[in-house]
């Protein structure tokens, strides 16, 4: 009984299954669907807006604004879109050479066709692996390194916890 225990929490560790985010079961993603609110008949079906195809709906959920407000805060205080007031001053001096519209989409590119280059020669394995950490590899930040080299360099560091390296 106790070696059954140990090879179960054995089976658990490890944090690489977190980063493997793949449905294997071959069904919808059922975190992905958003269900619409419930349908309600107003009152007058003259005062309905007009119909805005690929715009909002009556029934189109808002997360966000529906937890602040279950959470007793102001919805309204949120802002749906650009920039708050406080971080006008902050977002223009870091914009201020400059900024790249498509920097977004370029990215997703660049590390789409690193990806690839990566798992050239990986596509069949007998075990599943993490991709994510075998592309990634050579990228990698050793912490505790980076930490003793600026402690060496007379930078103050805060503590960090004990190392298993």
């Amino acid at each position: 009984m106790i070696i059954v225990a140990c090879f179960g929490l054995a089976a658990c560790s490890g944090d690489t299954r977190l980063r493997d985010l793949r449905s294997f079961t071959g069904g919808p993603d059922e975190f992905g669907i958003l269900p619409g609110k419930e349908l309600q008949q107003p009152k007058d079906y003259t005062s309905l807006p007009a119909p805005t195809p690929g715009g909002a709906n009556l029934t189109d959920q808002y997360p966000l604004q529906d937890a602040v407000a279950a959470l007793g805060g102001k919805p309204s205080r949120l802002v749906p879109s650009g920039v708050p007031s406080t971080e006008v001053a902050l977002v223009n001096h870091v914009s201020r050479n400059g900024v790249t519209p498509s920097i977004r989409a370029d990215l997703a590119a660049e590390d789409e066709k690193f990806r690839k280059s990566q798992s050239r020669f990986t596509k069949i394995r007998l075990i599943r692996i993490d991709r994510y950490e075998q592309a990634y590899r050579k990228q990698r930040l050793d912490a505790y390194a980076e930490a003793d080299r600026w402690r060496a360099a007379g930078a103050n560091v805060p503590s960090a916890p004990p190392s298993n390296r």
